[in-house]
């Protein structure tokens, strides 16, 4: 795999007066992982910039909710839709969202982050276009679910939905200038995507281990899958119920069992052979992190001594950011027709994320918080630079092996 080469000539494939034809619109991952790899840098950069005061924040909105709203609503949904519409064409054989259906939803998506950046206290129309964007892509992956019948995955349609009523509430919480029920929304979601990480790892962690290490059977746990679910989704009620309506239940309890289920399967799927594959050893450490995560947070309310940003951050990091990036290395090469071998720079990129989560996570409890934010931004960034550095030409190009996608 080689890196970006400006001096090459543009491909014959890169049609200018129809993008509709454009490679990159072929399926979902491939704008939306070049989306969210490009934004994870920008939006990381602006907020380094807020943070200390090289660059002035004018809206009404805290900057660390816009932030927030950025990083979960923005970055992470992208790569959640884009690989959801992707996902579901394995799943279901029905064709996934391409041309100028993708060009569109893409364009909603660019067109929220630029709501929100140059007019954030237009809250009305940040709201309409961030629910556009949802139900648009909430309505084609229903179209190819339910048009194949395919059941099981169902799920995905819920916690779809759940996102978008976090999103909404959050963004009506801002206008309202209720901005403590807005960080409630942002929690309540990270909740959500862990929910989305469950089921999704719960599928391809252990497949993607057998695989790889040429094992003849994959790990299976359907019994503990099934109570993860169930748990995680009592979590995210409890979570909201004692939050909102301020009952005497400690957060903490409602986080342990979850916390639990997730650490137990990083044990069962555990295999001493993934850390010589780094498409491997990243997911298996990215889902780790977000069980530790979980419990740390738990943790944060149950004693009291640790705060719930810090713990929230090793979920986000290096739960939630490490399996994005994981996930999307892997996808790209396997989608593109490619090798399952990335260049040797992206394993350093894998370790810059982890690196990010835990200095984020627990360098503020000993020394210097605002040291401890910058060191984990500038560690990110390096991290999906090096993304974008090896797999923007792989987005941008057909597959190699001539097939759609």
């Amino acid at each position: 795999m080689r890196p970006i080469n400006l001096t090459e000539p543009v491909p014959s494939e890169f049609k200018l007066f129809k993008p509709h034809q454009w490679p990159l619109f072929m399926l979902g991952f491939r704008p939306f992982f070049l989306l969210a790899g490009l934004w994870s840098v920008l939006a990381i950069l602006l907020w380094q910039f807020i943070l200390n005061g090289t660059l002035s924040w004018q809206a009404q909105i805290p900057a660390t909710l816009w932030h927030a709203h950025e990083m979960i609503f923005g970055f992470a949904s992208a790569v959640a839709i884009g690989f959801l519409l992707t996902a579901a064409q394995t799943w279901t054989g029905v064709p996934g969202l391409s041309g100028k259906g993708l060009i569109t939803l893409s364009a909603i998506w660019v067109s929220c982050r630029a709501i929100f950046f140059f007019y954030a206290d237009n809250q009305l129309l940040l709201l309409l276009g961030q629910i556009f964007f949802w139900l648009f892509a909430i309505a084609y992956l229903s179209h190819m679910l339910v048009s194949s019948a395919s059941k099981h995955n169902y799920i995905m349609i819920v916690v779809l939905a759940l996102l978008t009523l976090f999103n909404s509430a959050f963004l009506m919480s801002t206008w309202l200038g209720e901005y403590s029920f807005a960080r409630l929304f942002t929690q309540l979601a990270v909740l959500g995507f862990m929910l989305l990480i469950g089921i999704i790892g719960g599928r391809v962690i252990p497949f993607f281990t057998a695989r790889g290490l040429n094992r003849d059977e994959q790990v299976k746990t359907p019994k503990l899958d099934k109570l993860l679910l169930l748990f995680s989704l009592l979590a995210m009620t409890g979570f909201a119920s004692i939050k909102l309506f301020s009952l005497d239940i400690n957060v903490g309890l409602v986080l342990l069992p979850a916390a639990t289920l997730h650490l137990t399967r990083t044990i069962l799927w555990f295999d001493k052979g993934v850390f010589k594959v780094p498409l491997l050893w990243s997911l298996h450490l990215g889902y780790f992190l977000s069980a530790v995560g979980i419990l740390f947070l738990a943790f944060s309310y149950l004693t009291g001594q640790i705060n719930p940003a810090d713990a929230l951050h090793l979920i986000t990091i290096g739960g939630i950011g490490l399996m994005i990036l994981a996930m999307m290395a892997r996808v790209s090469l396997g989608h593109t027709g490619r090798a399952l071998k990335p260049a040797n720079m992206v394993a350093w990129a894998f370790a810059f994320i982890a690196l990010s989560a835990l200095v984020r996570s627990f360098m503020p409890i000993v020394y210097s918080p605002h040291l401890a934010w910058n060191i984990s931004a500038y560690l990110w960034v390096v991290g999906f630079a090096i993304f974008l550095w090896f797999y923007t030409p792989i987005l941008m190009k057909k597959r190699v092996d001539g097939r759609r996608g």
